[in-house]
């Protein structure tokens, strides 16, 4: 399984593909939160804090976490070394696990330089005082770790999507196109039926199903257990229903 791990960070860091992603990451995250006017910029808001980047980084991660979970098994079936997988010492579910713990890895990796914006929404504000004189605290620290654990968890749920879409056939674009209308789906898509009031009560548990309000409740700077349940129940969910496919292959 550490082999394999390794492996799967080697393709990634070892090539472009790795590199794209996390310049692509921060470059678009960066332009929308220092260049472009609007309610994304972080010069131009109210108050210091981190709150558009974590609104807009999960719309950058539907996009981009489809596109480096595409090839992780959709490849090995295409080229045939699935079947060499299966031959070698170790579970269908340390395969899976472990091309997952690759694609969290390069996850981690990726929102990590992202700590710069946080040190300089720190820094701009370092001299603002209170009507007193006092110094203040300009930014939420709190909710800003929280907000990160939620985005990480949210990212790693998307992970788990992806892979399960790459599993389910050798054709990587298939795979593309399925793992994000399935983040959109989750992370958006939920949220918007439950927001339209057709199913009365029922609406909410729409709402519930999704991404979002799990994401939002964390971001607000509480870490509650009914949303790490459920963020760990997705990943499990979907990292079962891989499993699954892989032990089809066999057949």
């Amino acid at each position: 399984m550490k082999a394999l791990y390794w492996k799967e960070i080697r393709s990634f860091l070892g090539s472009v593909i790795g590199y794209i992603f996390i310049v692509i990451f921060l470059v678009f995250t960066g332009i929308m939160l220092w260049l472009v006017s609007g309610p994304t910029n972080l010069m131009e808001g109210d108050e210091a804090d981190m709150i558009p980047f974590f609104n807009v980084a999960p719309y950058v991660l539907c996009v981009l976490i489809p596109a480096i979970t595409m090839r992780m098994i959709a490849e090995e079936r295409k080229t045939g070394t699935i079947e060499l997988l299966f031959t070698r010492p170790i579970t269908d579910f340390q395969i899976i696990a472990a091309k997952y713990l690759a694609g969290v890895t390069l996850l981690l990796i990726s929102l990590l330089p992202t700590m710069v914006y946080y040190y300089s929404m720190v820094s701009l504000g370092a001299d603002a005082f209170d009507e007193d004189g006092v110094a203040k605290t300009v930014i939420d620290e709190g909710a800003t770790f929280t907000s990160y654990i939620g985005l990480f968890l949210l990212g790693s749920s998307l992970i788990a999507i992806g892979i399960f879409s790459s599993a389910i056939t050798s054709n990587q674009i298939v795979s593309f196109i399925v793992a994000m209308f399935l983040c959109w789906l989750f992370y958006d898509g939920f949220e918007q039926l439950g927001s339209f009031n057709l199913m009365g009560d029922f609406d909410i548990v729409f709402q519930y199903l999704g991404l979002t309000s799990h994401y939002i409740s964390i971001k607000k700077g509480v870490i509650d257990t009914s949303d790490l349940i459920y963020f760990f129940g997705m990943i499990a969910i979907f990292l079962a229903a891989t499993l699954t496919v892989v032990k089809s292959l066999k057949r």
